[in-house]
């Protein structure tokens, strides 16, 4: 008889299980308008060959062995990479923990107790007992609906959405210092050009006061020219305290603190390498932060389907083996040990006060709110990538003239300089002639760099070479399993 009713309550179980069903919209990528062609690529140089694409170590593309250096040390030690790592790991254990919902709960207890019974009552033994149990139970609730299953689903795009998450701090941390970098070298190229100039001040102020000298220039002259002088020297340790700035923040962003890292001057001589731009709608197959956006839609999408199981009546099933003996000799004795199978509860819930329906509406609302942040997070993207390209392409024409300004500027120093030498104008026309010349120099410098980090900025709207056949696979996302986990104590 006992075997029969455990066979039937196999039988039963076995049945709901193959005949189970999932509540809840089936999850489709949410629509999204997509242009043919970015505008601003008119006019741009594509990269050769034309199916060229971004590596993942995307900045060795600037041919600079310094940034490529200070790259390859941001995955070992940045920290908020690390953090990031650790959010994902996290994510990978939520998804563990939502499988094991797909398995019995195992429970084992052992008791001891003395009493004795009410005088006047009927006992078969009077007086003082003792009592000894071991129990174990099993409870389990099938799945029938598929609220695990649309846990589990909804866990594991989030553990997906949390990878790639990883991966956009990690482009966004790489980004960052190439900009930082390149910023530094710029700093570099313009003190550099300050101390040219200050000792080309230098040697105009000693003219200067030659000419006061002997009655040829006025003594305002001498102190226009030592102003200029200070000025210049000024400027100068200002970009140095800049340029510090850019050292601290360059070590910071590789794990370090300011004091391990010193970055020796070097000349700024870096070029604008040619970008490999992908269609817009490869973008949505390139940018981490739209992956995660996505993958975000999908977990939200999943929890109505958790939310709509509380509609269905839920099957609790239980069993218990134990034993109890009044000795504990003979605890584990055959004729100590009892049994029970159930009870098996069918519960529906018939009146909750709305909470269910509210639950349910809410997770229809998360969904929606998840659906327009991934729309709007491709539309940024898509601005991202028309903004650096129109900056890239516009810059190039700034500089050009920039370049022509600058050349204008050095004649009209020249020209100032021997007039003033002969007599024929002011000091004050030398001065402006000057001072014009070291700000178009200043100027052409700082375009170079706005442009390259216009060029590092693409690169990072583009993906960095990265893409979402790089994410881990539903499977993947749930991470190894230890053996340990399964254990009754733990071993960390």
């Amino acid at each position: 008889m006992r075997n029969r009713l455990g066979l039937q309550l196999l039988t039963v179980t076995v049945f709901l299980s193959l005949t189970a069903c999932t509540v809840g919209p089936d999850y489709k990528r949410p629509a999204m308008p997509v242009p043919a062609e970015f505008k601003e690529m008119q006019g741009w140089k594509m990269a050769q060959p034309r199916d060229h694409e971004l590596a993942g170590n995307w900045w060795e593309i600037f041919d600079d062995p310094y940034l490529n250096a200070l790259e390859q040390q941001v995955d070992i030690s940045n920290q908020s990479i690390a953090q990031a790592e650790a959010q994902y790991r996290q994510a990978q254990s939520l998804v563990q923990g939502s499988r094991s919902a797909y398995f019995p709960t195992v429970t084992g207890s052992v008791s001891a107790s003395r009493f004795r019974a009410a005088s006047g009552q009927s006992v078969a033994v009077s007086g003082v007992r003792t009592l000894f149990n071991g129990v174990f139970s099993v409870a389990w609730e099938p799945d029938i609906w598929g609220k695990v299953r649309r846990q589990v689903e909804s866990d594991q795009a989030s553990a997906q959405a949390s990878a790639a998450s990883l991966q956009a701090v990690r482009l966004l941390t790489q980004a960052t210092l190439a900009q930082n970098y390149f910023q530094l070298r710029a700093f570099d190229a313009q003190i550099k050009l300050l101390n040219d100039t200050v000792e080309a001040f230098a040697k105009t102020l000693k003219i200067t006061q030659n000419r006061y000298a002997v009655g040829v220039a006025g003594k305002s002259d001498v102190v226009q020219a030592e102003t200029q002088l200070e000025s210049t020297r000024a400027q100068a340790i200002d970009f140095g305290v800049q340029r510090a700035q850019l050292e601290h923040a360059i070590a910071v962003l590789m794990g370090k603190t300011p004091a391990e890292l010193t970055i020796p001057v070097a000349a700024f001589d870096a070029k604008i390498p040619p970008i490999p731009v992908s269609l817009p709608s490869q973008l949505l197959e390139r940018r981490p932060d739209i992956a995660e956006a996505e993958r975000l839609a999908a977990a939200a999408n999943a929890q109505i389907g958790v939310a709509k199981a509380a509609y269905y009546p839920s099957l609790n099933l239980s069993g218990t083996n134990g034993y109890q003996a009044s000795t504990f000799s003979n605890l584990l004795t055959n004729a100590a040990r009892y049994w029970a199978l159930g009870p098996a509860a069918l519960a529906l819930p018939l009146f909750d006060g709305g909470a269910r329906g509210a639950s349910l509406s809410e997770t229809i609302h998360s969904y929606d709110a998840s659906v327009a942040a991934y729309r709007q997070t491709v539309l940024v993207g898509f601005q991202e990538v028309e903004d650096h390209l129109a900056a890239l392409r516009i810059l190039e024409q700034e500089i050009q003239m920039q370049a022509k300004a600058v050349a204008a500027a050095r004649k009209a120093v020249e020209l100032t300089t021997n007039q003033y030498r002969a007599g024929t104008l002011s000091y004050l026309n030398v001065n402006t002639a000057q001072a014009d010349a070291l700000n178009n120099e200043i100027t052409a410098v700082d375009l170079l760099s706005q442009r390259l980090a216009a060029a590092v900025l693409l690169v990072k709207a583009l993906g960095g070479g990265w893409s979402t056949a790089q994410l881990p696979t539903s499977d993947e996302a749930g991470g190894e399993t230890e053996w340990s986990q399964f254990l009754p104590v733990p071993v960390k």
